[in-house]
């Protein structure tokens, strides 16, 4: 990201050291690059079409009605309807160490087609699968899907090329997909209000929670559950929440091996896999440290006072 940050330097103007914007447009977005070179409180800023802003450099404290306050940092984006005020504070920004930010505004058309595309691919027989990106902000935290194709989008907005609008379209297309999958994940997984808990996804979620440590807990299973052939209930079980089956299994299982970390101290790691539900010690620690970046044993070490 600093070598695309240093292509925007070498082109942008600056002439106001709060919120200073720059604006590159393309057919069905524009994207605004925001920095801010020093301390500033309660700057408002609305847009009038949806956007994602994510940060780049330094911190901001947002005020976002419907949130409550927090602080922003690089690798987190939020997602803001047409006309929705976000207020900004800038506790850390200075000339040498600017604060930075894009919003990636997208055409509202633009969404409501891709939108409509999702909701036919995710759809399963009679159940009403009906996403949208809502009246309502969202904060997003380190999402790697996301900040990737925000990466990428910054590179294709500041670089000309000929087929810019081209491989924008796409891009954003993917990620309004993303993000319309982070939202269905969040909403079905912390289903409090038991909302989606006798539709097909739901009630396969529930069985998994309600199964975790059950060595014998397969994807064949889990399609019969919801009804489905196993191909079939794997296409749509990725394409509503943007995670296989299993990779979702697993990722549960690592956060009940967390907890079991930090509450069962004296157990050994084989014991820890066990009790989770894995089969295998070596397979666990594979699994451990593809979601959580490093192994169980350094994450034992990390919580250690």
């Amino acid at each position: 990201m600093s070598q695309l940050l240093n292509q925007h330097r070498s082109n942008r103007k600056l002439s106001t050291l709060i919120e200073n914007r720059t604006t590159y447009n393309a057919e069905y977005a524009e994207l605004n690059i925001y920095e801010t070179h020093a301390f500033a409180e309660q700057v408002s800023l609305t847009f009038n079409f949806p956007i994602i802003a994510s940060m780049l450099t330094g911190k901001k404290v947002m005020h976002i009605e419907g949130l409550d306050s927090f602080d922003f940092y690089p690798g987190e984006s939020v997602v803001m309807p047409t006309n929705k005020e976000m207020v900004i504070d800038f506790p850390l920004a200075t000339e040498s160490s600017p604060t930075q930010c894009l919003a990636l505004g997208i055409d509202a058309l633009k969404i409501e087609e891709v939108v409509e595309q999702f909701n036919h691919q995710v759809a399963i027989e009679n159940e009403n699968n009906n996403w949208n990106l809502d009246q309502n902000a969202s904060h997003h935290l380190n999402n790697e899907a996301v900040n990737h194709l925000i990466e990428r989008l910054t590179y294709t907005f500041t670089n000309n090329n000929k087929s810019k609008d081209v491989l924008l379209n796409l891009m954003i297309q993917e990620l309004i997909v993303r993000l319309l999958q982070t939202k269905a994940k969040s909403l079905i997984l912390n289903d409090t209000e038991h909302i989606f808990s006798d539709t097909r996804i739901g009630t396969v979620i529930k069985f998994i929670k309600d199964n975790l440590t059950n060595k014998d807990l397969t994807v064949d299973i889990l399609a019969q559950k919801a009804y489905m052939s196993t191909s079939h209930f794997h296409k749509q079980f990725k394409n509503t929440l943007g995670i296989s089956p299993i990779d979702y299994i697993n990722s549960e299982k690592i956060k009940f091996a967390k907890k079991l970390i930090q509450d069962c101290s004296d157990s050994r790691m084989c014991e820890i896999a066990f009790k989770a539900g894995f089969n295998n010690t070596s397979y666990f620690n594979r699994q451990f440290k593809k979601m959580e970046l490093m192994t169980p044993q350094q994450f034992k070490k990390s919580i250690e006072f």
